[in-house]
């Protein structure tokens, strides 16, 4: 597990590559795509969390929630002052406040 620093820049440059990735699909308990991640251009740092978060937690979870904001870094309290600004992120700020877990499903390309 990587120890996040202060930018978010530095903290990608510490995750695995998402070259064979072609989206993360998001699923809640009752088995629902509740989002998709796709890897294009302005979504692959997201891509590399939450495939990040899958490899070291598992489920995204509370604890998983937490750390990956901590890897967002500056982008966390962007996304805390204008909500809706960085819907990968709100969601992590959700879950981290008590919502419920999601699985992550990385679908290669």
């Amino acid at each position: 597990m990587i120890q996040p620093g202060e930018t978010f820049k530095e903290n990608l440059q510490q995750l695995p590559p998402v070259d064979g990735v072609q989206r993360i699909d998001l699923v809640d308990g009752k088995g629902d795509v509740v989002a998709c991640i796709e890897n294009q251009p302005g979504k692959q740092g997201s891509l590399a969390v939450y495939q990040y978060l899958k490899q070291a937690f598992g489920v995204l979870d509370e604890k998983a929630a937490q750390h990956g904001l901590a890897v967002f870094a500056e982008h966390t309290a962007d996304a805390r002052s204008r909500p809706g600004a960085h819907p990968n992120i709100d969601r992590l700020l959700e879950i981290a406040a008590g919502g419920g877990p999601l699985h992550v499903e990385v679908i290669a390309a």
